[in-house]
Formats: C-alpha cells, structure tokens, sequence
C-alpha cells in the first residue's frame, strides 16, 4: 500500500504534507461607492423598491385582517386560517424588507471578520 495515503499518516500530519493548510493572500478588494456608473440611482430604485414592498405588505395585511374577520364571524375555519396565515405571512415580510438593510450590513461585516 502507498504510504502516501495511509490513514496512520493522515491522522499523524492531517490532510496537508506540512502539517498547516495553505492561506490564501489578501487580494486588497474592498467595496467602494466611486466603482460603477450609476450607483446612486441603483440605490435610489432600491430604496423605491422597498417603499412599494411595505406598501405591498401593509395592503396584505388589511385584506388578510379583513378576510379572517369575515371568515370568523361566518364560521368558515378554512378561510379563517387563511386570513391568520396572510397576517403573518405579511408580518414577516414586513420585517424582512424593512430590516434588509441591517441584515446585509451586519453579515458584511460579519464576512469581512473573517479570517
């Protein structure tokens, strides 16, 4: 058997001949904002995208608050835990939308921690 790959060596010395993995350079890439022609208003339709998803939520909220209103009052449980579900389901879309900002900064900074 080659010993190159026998597995009393490989628990000796782990994966790699020297005994420490490889690290890879610093490639110097950084995010900037002067990159790209027309970051600006990239962000502005962002920003105008995430108006219309919370106004989008909020219509979503109403119509599920007033199906499941309806539904309870008429007895119908099917279409009541429809209406539960689209509360909620909106909720949290809510929150996604409005949070998405946070969210990215946070696990940008979390992966530029990185070592």
């Amino acid at each position: 058997m080659n010993s190159l790959f026998s597995l009393s060596r490989l628990a000796a010395v782990g994966p790699f001949p020297m005994g420490a993995p490889p690290r890879a350079g610093n490639p110097g890439i950084s995010p900037n904002n002067t990159g790209l022609p027309g970051l600006g208003t990239a962000g502005q339709i962002v920003g105008a995208l995430v108006s219309y998803g919370l106004i989008a939520c909020v219509a979503a909220i109403i119509v599920s608050a007033v199906v499941w209103a309806i539904s309870h009052h008429n007895g119908n449980g099917r279409y009541s835990d429809g209406g539960k579900t689209g509360v909620l389901v909106s909720c949290g879309g809510a929150l996604l939308i409005g949070g998405a900002d946070l969210l990215v900064t946070f696990f940008s900074g979390a992966g530029a921690a990185l070592h």
